[in-house]
């Protein structure tokens, strides 16, 4: 790496598992195929010894997971020192969270929908710790937001939740890209394959699903199965879904699914479910 080529700095010191790490890779092999002849990349993550990227330049963060007051001392103040000591082109911060930093450019991507869902008190009670994610975020998201140059977010319902903050323009709408070679495999013959590839958060609304098998079973469609990458055991909401439809032979609990995994789901799926829509009404 030239010491001469304009630096961008990735943020993801948090992603350590499922979706927001696949997240992380897919950037990276983007970023190790097309731009590392053109800038210098430097890449903040929980552990380097995770990555081997022999071209990319990693910053381990071991202690950002501990706590949130040691995930905000970097967010808020130590990573205003260190970006002015790197001076980077671009800084991207890929955990909603707008820090403290100087650089020309600066971009947030924001995938988490917590501080626009509107939760009851069911949801309190099954999950308590994203009842506190929705408080907390709600604020963090705030922070620092207006300061950045771009706001990256994976659909339009989402943008739209942030033109109410921010106003029009700056916002880009970057939709997960999947490339498969399509060859199903139907599991044990059955055509239709449903796969929900998610963790279990109240927002999530697996309930829906379960309602859904429930109807079509009554109306005598039995011809497909559910998969669901939830065991029962993730955390209180896992263990209510898991209760609620365990009896019924057309859902299958998969439990977490590593991503090589989930790609092979993919593959023996005839139908991926995805949740979108107005993420402020659980109905949808």
């Amino acid at each position: 790496m030239g010491k001469d080529l304009k630096k961008i700095v990735i943020s993801a010191v948090n992603f350590t598992e499922g979706g927001p790490l696949s997240i992380l890779q897919e950037c990276l092999e983007y970023l190790s195929r097309d731009l590392v002849n053109s800038y210098e990349i430097i890449v903040l993550v929980n552990d380097e010894r995770s990555f081997d990227y022999k071209n990319i330049k990693f910053y381990s963060f071991p202690c950002a997971k501990k706590s949130w007051l040691v995930r905000l001392y970097y967010e808020y103040i130590y990573f205003l020192s260190f970006s002015k000591k790197l001076k980077p082109l671009l800084w991207l911060s890929l955990h909603d969270v707008t820090p403290n930093v100087k650089s020309d450019i600066r971009a947030v991507y924001c995938h988490n929908p917590a501080p626009f869902y509107k939760l009851s008190l069911k949801d309190i009670y099954l999950d308590p710790k994203f009842a506190l994610f929705n408080l907390l975020y709600r604020y963090l998201y705030s922070v620092n937001i207006k300061k950045n140059n771009f706001i990256i977010v994976q659909q339009d319902s989402f943008r739209n939740k942030f033109k109410r903050i921010i106003g029009t323009g700056r916002i880009i709408v970057s939709s997960p890209s999947i490339n498969l070679e399509k060859q199903l495999h139907f599991i044990s013959g059955i055509k239709n394959v449903f796969f929900y590839p998610a963790f279990p958060r109240v927002f999530k609304n697996f309930e829906i699903i379960g309602k859904a098998v429930e109807i079509l079973l009554k109306q005598g469609v039995s011809d497909f199965q559910v998969m669901l990458t939830i065991s029962g055991s993730e955390n209180w909401y896992a263990k209510y879904i898991y209760n609620s439809f365990k009896h019924i032979k057309n859902i299958k609990f998969l439990g977490t699914q590593n991503r090589d995994k989930v790609f092979e789901m993919y593959n023996n799926s005839s139908c991926v479910v995805f949740k979108a829509g107005d993420m402020g009404n659980p109905d949808h």
